[in-house]
């Protein structure tokens, strides 16, 4: 391949970012032309990939962390015939795939990005996944960062975590061009500071002194991505912004700037000759082969003690794991350095092969996960579940990227005690929630979370399980079913005193529910295990009953009282949750302070029942 044919492309190529996003009237077109001749180089000449067979293993992938430049990543895609160019200018259109950052909605993306600093990290999961899958396997998962987005966290903790595991099959490109969105970077060009930081991570790093030099840009990639390596590789591309058109090289306030018919004239004049019809053919990849897992079948639970009286819910999550892995190969585990207590470690310890300890650093473990699940791993990923908010963008960010993820979430509430507030997760159902497809369970004793994390495997899209700290008496027996979405109802089902409750304060309400009965007050209590979606059949008792009570260890907004009041809005539905904020204390300390105690609820009941009856009275 001629020097001449590189430096043609690079011109077509510049010639369909400025035309895709003049005709859009948006974009990002100085950021594309910045990195356009170092990647360009790397798709026309080195990176292999079988368009007819795109979920092949030994497929080369392309991420671009810094998705605003997706016309770039789009154009690259057309030249090489994945679709015809033309479909360019549909960019950015309702109707067009092509979205100002890429989204799964185009197929050849390999993950949703934009959401700066996720890319790298995402980038490490594929190329686990690869590794897992062949372990001879030649592909490389390549990463194209933005020097702005590297003063994000995220990247170092993805730098720290790869190097420190000599991930050699994972390349991060770096468009080092000195200009962020509003002026000049943390970096500036001083990219030996750059570079002596990410080597101090355990990676191999070059510096090119010029990222617009053809000539240079194909040597370096010759020496360095045909070798084998033992340490994970960062090329840093000293690169001007707007380069190729001279009224907008390394000029300030053009970042997100489309330009106008005239300026777009005069910019294609600069860049003469070009052929627009020019071509790239990709390299054929060694071998095509798709991912294969199995897929059996189980029904069962794995064997309970029927002497156990307690548990945690957490408790049972890694023997659960084990049980599963017997009969689904491509279940992986990955957890935030708290595995000791989220109960992971029962999986790692008998599946090691199958299990990454993340280090304290959820976001980077939340991205890494979105890159196994991206070739059919079953990614579960645990930690404290206040620490999950940590990764709310990252979690936020894989729904688009459809992202099948199970989210282990220990230490739910205020039972949790002593600890105090810091570990609380008291927003997560909130949280969760909020993601558009998301599924919530909260299982109230070991025999439910069994059920629950085994029922969670052939979930698709984002699901969350809500585990507690504290010992739960067992509820229910070892062959109980529990339908997704579903309710367990306790007592008579046509009581007109509705208790609505899940997880640790699930015994709460029925040691309420007994001594009411007692005092001739029937109640029924609901186990609803299933927050999101809302079973239907739930509101056939909202509708019988004249007093509901919903009791959560939850912040008051956004739990299951909000997610019940948003489907089945009613008034007759009042609520018991955490309505301020808590501290250390004991468990039932902290349960009592917050009224989600048996006595609290009992009280409730009756100053409600007090109240419908001197309405009733007036009425």
């Amino acid at each position: 391949m001629s020097q001449n044919y590189l430096d043609n492309i690079c011109k077509t190529v510049r010639y369909w970012i400025l035309k895709s996003t003049t005709t859009a009237g948006s974009g990002h077109p100085t950021s594309c032309l910045s990195c356009t001749d170092f990647v360009t180089v790397l798709y026309a000449k080195y990176f292999r990939f079988s368009l007819a067979n795109p979920d092949n293993i030994y497929n080369d992938r392309l991420i671009f962390s810094k998705g605003h430049c997706s016309p770039l990543l789009y154009t690259l895609w057309a030249l090489s015939g994945a679709f015809d160019r033309k479909e360019l200018l549909s960019l950015r259109k309702q109707t067009s795939v092509l979205e100002g950052h890429p989204t799964f909605r185009f197929k050849l993306a390999e993950s949703a990005t934009g959401s700066l600093g996720q890319g790298l990290s995402i980038g490490l999961g594929m190329a686990l996944a690869l590794k897992k899958l062949d372990k001879q396997n030649s592909a490389q998962i390549y990463v194209v960062l933005g020097d702005s987005e590297l003063a994000e966290g995220q990247n170092w903790e993805a730098f720290a975590w790869a190097g420190y595991n000599k991930i050699t099959n994972l390349v991060a490109l770096i468009d080092f061009n000195r200009l962020g969105q509003r002026g000049e970077t943390i970096w500036g060009w001083n990219s030996n500071a750059l570079k002596t930081q990410i080597e101090s991570f355990g990676w191999k790093v070059l510096v090119v002194s010029d990222g617009h030099n053809n000539r240079l840009i194909d040597e370096t990639y010759q020496k360095n991505l045909l070798i084998k390596r033992d340490q994970p590789l960062a090329i840093i591309f000293k690169t001007i912004k707007g380069k190729g058109v001279s009224f907008l090289e390394n000029k300030e306030n053009w970042h997100g700037k489309a330009l106008n018919q005239d300026q777009f004239q005069q910019a294609i004049k600069e860049l003469q000759p070009i052929d627009k019809q020019l071509k790239i053919y990709l390299k054929k990849p060694d071998k095509i082969k798709k991912a294969n897992f199995s897929n059996n079948t189980h029904t069962a639970c794995f064997y309970f003690d029927k002497k156990q009286k307690l548990a945690s819910t957490r408790s049972v999550y890694g023997k659960t794991l084990n049980f599963l892995s017997e009969f689904y190969d491509n279940i992986l585990a990955l957890d935030a350095e708290v595995s000791n207590s989220t109960y992971a470690q029962d999986f790692a310890k008998s599946r090691p092969d199958k299990f990454f300890e993340m280090f304290i650093a959820e976001q980077n473990m939340v991205s890494t996960a979105v890159g196994l699940q991206r070739f059919g791993f079953k990614p579960f990923v645990s930690s404290f579940s206040a620490f999950l908010t940590r990764a709310f963008d990252q979690i936020r960010m894989a729904q688009y990227s459809k992202a099948n993820i199970v989210f282990i979430g220990s230490h739910a509430g205020t039972a949790i005690g002593e600890d105090g507030p810091s570990q609380m997760g008291l927003e997560d159902i909130a949280m969760f929630k909020s993601i558009l497809h998301s599924t919530i369970l909260y299982p109230s004793d070991s025999v439910s979370a069994v059920n629950l994390i085994s029922k969670a495997y052939k979930l698709k899209g984002i699901v969350y399980i809500r585990l507690t700290r504290n010992e739960t008496p067992v509820i229910y027996q070892p062959n109980e079913e529990f339908e997704i979405p579903g309710f367990k109802l306790h007592g008579n089902h046509s009581a007109e005193t509705l208790l609505i409750t899940a997880g640790a304060t699930l015994n709460e309400a029925l040691k309420a529910q007994q001594i009411l009965k007692q005092q001739n007050i029937e109640t029924a209590v609901i186990d609803l295990y299933t927050i999101k979606p809302l079973p239907n059949e739930l509101n056939q008792y909202l509708n019988k009953a004249k007093l509901t009570i919903v009791i959560e260890d939850h912040y008051k907004y956004g739990g299951i009282y909000s997610t019940i009041q948003e489907k089945f809005p009613s008034e007759k539905i009042k609520q018991l949750a955490v309505d301020k904020l808590p501290h250390s204390a004991k468990p039932e300390e902290n349960l009592k302070r917050h009224n989600l105690l048996s006595t609290k609820i009992i009280e409730k009941v009756k100053e409600q029942l007090i109240l419908s009856s001197l309405r009733d009275k007036e009425r």
